[in-house]
């Protein structure tokens, strides 16, 4: 599975240890950016990795930023994408099982790095149920 990462300045450090530990389980991971803690507009990377994610280029993505919710509006601007800001494993669970999120957000500056690992690691293992949720998720790719 390739997945596509991005953050900017203010999800730079978790951005690394994520990559790194998503390198350590096999998963392929490819970094749209940014590449330190200086300060950058997001958009400028986030957007790339949705676009790779929504022509099927990497399989799933996760961008990160200091609360998330900049970089999941950016994601979910392109088309196909869901981006579902992730704050706990709850949040992650369902953002898959119940909307089928093919990306989430983090914000660096609402967790630790060891609860982004786990939202992270929940997200990819859980599954979209499918039946009802199918409707709606067709509703939403409509707009």
């Amino acid at each position: 599975m390739k997945i596509a990462i991005a953050s900017d300045h203010a999800g730079f450090r978790y951005k690394e240890k994520i990559k790194e530990h998503l390198l350590g389980l096999g998963y392929e991971v490819r970094d749209f950016g940014t590449d330190s803690e200086d300060s950058v507009d997001y958009p400028r990377f986030i957007r790339p990795a949705a676009e790779a994610v929504s022509r099927g280029e990497c399989d799933q993505g996760i961008v990160l930023g200091g609360s998330g919710n900049g970089e999941a509006i950016t994601a979910n601007k392109v088309h196909g994408i869901r981006c579902a800001v992730c704050w706990n494993t709850e949040s992650a669970r369902l953002a898959r099982e119940h909307n089928n999120a093919n990306m989430i957000s983090l914000g660096q500056r609402m967790m630790t790095g060891e609860e982004a690992l786990q939202i992270v690691g929940t997200w990819l293992s859980a599954r979209f149920e499918g039946g009802r949720h199918e409707k709606r998720i067709a509703q939403i790719e409509e707009v």
